[in-house]
């Protein structure tokens, strides 16, 4: 049976700086392997694309549930190709706990923006990663930079306690909320509201309209009494109809607001340059558990530990020493 020949490192990095949409897929495909075989050929992809990285906007959308984001997004993500911009979506969907499955829907729920020239939409699941992103939105969001893309819209799995680390890879973060769905304020975590660039109001369109309003003057008032973020920003609260596409031009005017403030204060690049110390700190804790999971000494002890910590015989941290002592 004929069997395809795969592509080089060269082949994959030529293609993306050509901006060929299949490499690129195929190029993120292999960065979120978990094959070994693949680790290699990966790494020289980055290393070889990262100059032609960093000249896009990188925005986090994350939101309540029902808030509509993928509407939002797509409806988003069409007024920007109207302007102009090439746009590449990156959304994260949650997997299962129990199957490790995952959905990934969002190029059906996002049909018009997916058959958008302009557009490109990566669904990734979150595996078992925490912040809402997949272990490998980082590297695939550099990818499609170098692909060509202006503006790299990264959508979270939901809002919750453990979303806020896509505010850790992206310039602008964006919180989508609902009005008129009970008590707001209290439905939300209040280190997420923190963090948010700008709250935005949905689905302010119909009888929702008066709900809106009421809801951005709660959220504004709600916002004076957070501490002055770092960046010498303060956070605004729009309202919009993802649905009706109005006020999507606002949004956008915000957002080009925040850059000329961020970056004439050098927050916007000192921020990023934080970003990649993160990022560099985080593939050592990657691969410090690997390296410590596959030890063949700790391989062999680790079940055998374990029992012990679970009927009692020995405590956790004593257990955990003696692994480290093996390890080391």
């Amino acid at each position: 049976m004929f069997k395809k020949q795969r592509h080089t490192a060269e082949e994959y990095v030529q293609g993306i700086l050509n901006h060929d949409r299949i490499l690129l897929s195929k190029a993120i495909t292999l960065v979120e392997s978990k094959l070994s075989s693949d680790d290699k050929i990966a790494e020289f992809i980055l290393e070889k694309i990262l100059p032609f990285t960093g000249q896009s906007l990188r925005i986090g959308i994350t939101g309540v549930p029902g808030a509509g984001k993928s509407t939002f997004i797509e409806s988003f993500g069409k007024h920007l190709t109207s302007l102009g911009k090439k746009v590449a979506v990156l959304s994260i969907d949650p997997t299962s706990q129990r199957t490790n499955g995952s959905i990934l829907g969002d190029k059906t729920r996002m049909e018009e923006l997916a058959n958008d020239p302009n557009a490109f939409i990566r669904p990734s699941a979150s595996g078992n990663t925490l912040g809402g992103v997949h272990s490998k939105t980082r590297e695939t969001m550099l990818l499609c930079e170098a692909a060509g893309f202006d503006i790299i819209l990264i959508e979270t799995v939901g809002v919750g306690q453990s979303e806020t680390n896509v505010k850790g890879i992206v310039d602008f973060f964006l919180l989508l909320m609902l009005a008129g769905a009970g008590d707001e304020l209290q439905g939300i975590k209040r280190g997420i509201m923190e963090m948010a660039d700008t709250i935005i109001i949905n689905k302010a369109d119909g009888d929702n309209v008066k709900k809106c309003e009421i809801a951005k003057r709660e959220y504004q008032n709600a916002l004076h009494m957070f501490p002055p973020a770092a960046n010498g920003w303060y956070p605004k609260v729009l309202t919009t109809s993802a649905l009706n596409k109005s006020g999507l031009n606002e949004i956008w005017k915000v957002i080009g607001e925040f850059e000329i403030v961020t970056k004439e204060s050098g927050h916007f690049y000192s921020n990023r340059q934080g970003q990649n110390l993160r990022w560099m700190h985080d593939v050592i804790s990657y691969y410090l558990h690997y390296s410590f999971f596959n030890h063949g000494s700790v391989k062999e002890q680790i079940n055998y530990v374990e029992n012990q910590v679970k009927i009692g015989s020995v405590s956790a941290i004593k257990a955990a020493k003696s692994m480290i002592g093996l390890f080391m």
